[in-house]
């Protein structure tokens, strides 16, 4: 073709593209509805009012330590290394980091050689006397192709897929919260066991000293049979309690074993803890704003966010033509010797545009869907924002009522154990019957008993709230914003 055909040309390929690009599928009326939560519009302070604030009230990265049991920093050091529900986590991550290698190959060009040999021999009968001889031909082929990215579509899938693959490497330390949480928390249940069956035995001791002294009030001719009747009937109740305990422990154990990722043998190695103190409260004084940073769920679905704002940009990148650019050459001969010969070389050049202009509504339908996927990622994450601050506000009102409930029982349990005492000591003397003992025993095995389960039930809401607040997670630097700002890229605020 001449150049003056193809200057006479120019203004009908330019019209031509034009009436093209006019009659591509359009975008208009599609657009993502979700907003991200305002984490300042999400009132706490009266909730969380009269409790202590600190600048370091956030939990340590071990917080678990300060609960001060070295057999516990163990066990959870021990999970960290290598249970298996830390697998899937890890598995999932290394999905998301080779989609964001293989999203980022895409946006690159390619380059193939084929080195390769062809051997053809056609019969006589179809070509006469061309016919009935082999020929044989040397080739070496590069292949070219790279895909432009005109309109950013393809940066746009990629950084989707980082996005995606930040979102993926918090879950996996979010994975690591809930199983040392699970540790902790299991290993407050085996202390709780313990301090039963040492209620239980306390109440067997009692036992058996009210049933001796029984005895002997009865060799005196002070009581009858029928004391000691009532006093024998109260050993079998305490070891029943003994039993209930230890199987509390066996059960706990077991789950600690599970954990670990180890069978129950290993939970028998795990000796009975000594009682813990609850962590101490104290919150943060920059709830809940920076809340939404310390918590590994939150940030993860943030940058579910974020991921799925840029695949809104790809997905409208595709209305737009592509441009495609391929280059095959090579060297062809009829033996190795003959290839570098300049006769020997060919080669092809085609650029291609392609121009999306009628699909049956695919595109639209494809915006569509990665507009409601924005949406149900901004749902997500305004839950797991109000979700988060709900547990960190119900655990800090449990810490606070069972710190008074504690308190309030262990005088409950002082004056029922003097009264106990005091009638045990009138039972001896001779001038009690044995009826005042029973009055002040049952009552006194009750008050251990709930107090007990009130100091496992403070210990077990600190544990929580350490978790609630994040469990000692650091946001990376790189982390997207937790405020309701940028939800939508101004690429999708513009007019469709």
């Amino acid at each position: 073709m001449n150049t003056s055909l193809i200057r006479s040309s120019r203004p009908l390929l330019v019209g031509a593209l034009a009436l093209a690009l006019a009659a591509c599928a359009s975008t208009h009326g599609l657009q993502p509805q979700g907003r991200l939560l305002d984490a300042d519009g999400l009132q706490a302070g009266k909730a969380l009012a009269g409790t202590p604030l600190s600048a370091a009230g956030f939990p340590a990265a071990e917080w678990w330590r300060a609960l001060g049991d070295p057999q516990l920093d163990a066990l959870v050091a021990e999970a960290l290394r290598g249970s298996p529900s830390l697998e899937a986590a890890d598995a999932r991550l290394r999905q998301a980091q080779a989609q964001a290698a293989g999203s980022n190959a895409e946006r690159k060009p390619s380059l193939t050689l084929s080195p390769g040999y062809t051997g053809m021999q056609l019969p006589e009968s179809m070509l006469g006397e061309a016919g009935g001889h082999y020929a044989g031909s040397v080739q070496v082929v590069a292949n070219f192709s790279y895909g432009v990215d005109l309109w950013g579509g393809k940066r746009a899938a990629w950084e989707a897929a980082v996005d995606s693959q930040h979102a993926a490497e918090v879950d996996a330390q979010a994975a690591r919260l809930d199983l040392s949480a699970a540790i902790v928390q299991t290993y407050v249940q085996l202390a709780h066991a313990a301090a039963q069956q040492r209620v239980a035995n306390d109440e067997l001791t009692r036992s058996e000293k009210l049933l001796q002294l029984t005895r002997q009030r009865r060799s005196a001719g002070i009581d009858s049979d029928l004391q000691v009747r009532q006093a024998e009937a109260r050993l079998p109740l305490a070891r029943q309690q003994q039993l209930a305990a230890q199987q509390q422990i066996d059960t706990s154990r077991n789950a600690l074993a599970a954990l670990l990722g180890q069978g129950p043998d290993r939970g028998l190695q795990i000796s009975l803890p000594a009682e813990l103190s609850p962590l101490a409260l104290q919150l943060p004084g920059v709830l809940p704003s920076e809340l939404l940073g310390r918590r590994p769920d939150v940030v993860a679905a943030r940058w579910r966010v974020e991921a799925s704002n840029k695949q809104i940009d790809a997905a409208k990148a595709r209305f737009y033509p592509s441009l495609n650019l391929m280059a095959l050459g090579g060297v062809v001969s009829k033996d190795i010797g003959s290839l570098l010969e300049s006769g020997s070389t060919f080669g092809l050049l085609a650029p291609a545009l392609s121009l999306p202009i009628f699909d049956g509504g695919r595109l639209r339908a494809g915006l569509a869907r990665s507009d409601a996927d924005h949406d149900l990622a901004v749902a997500s994450y305004n839950h797991t924002v109000v979700d988060a601050l709900r547990e960190v506000a119900d655990q800090v009102n449990a810490v606070r009522s069972l710190g008074s409930q504690v308190e309030n029982q262990q005088q409950a349990l002082d004056t029922t154990r003097a009264a106990n005492d005091l009638a045990l000591q009138r039972y001896k003397a001779g001038i009690g019957n044995y009826l005042d003992v029973l009055s002040t025993q049952d009552p006194l095995l009750q008050a251990e008993q709930r107090l007990s389960n009130l100091h496992a039930q403070q210990l077990l809401s600190s544990v929580r709230l350490s978790a609630a607040l994040g469990g000692g997670f650091q946001p990376a630097d790189h982390a997207p914003p937790v405020s309701a700002a940028n939800v939508i890229p101004n690429s999708q605020e513009s007019s469709r």
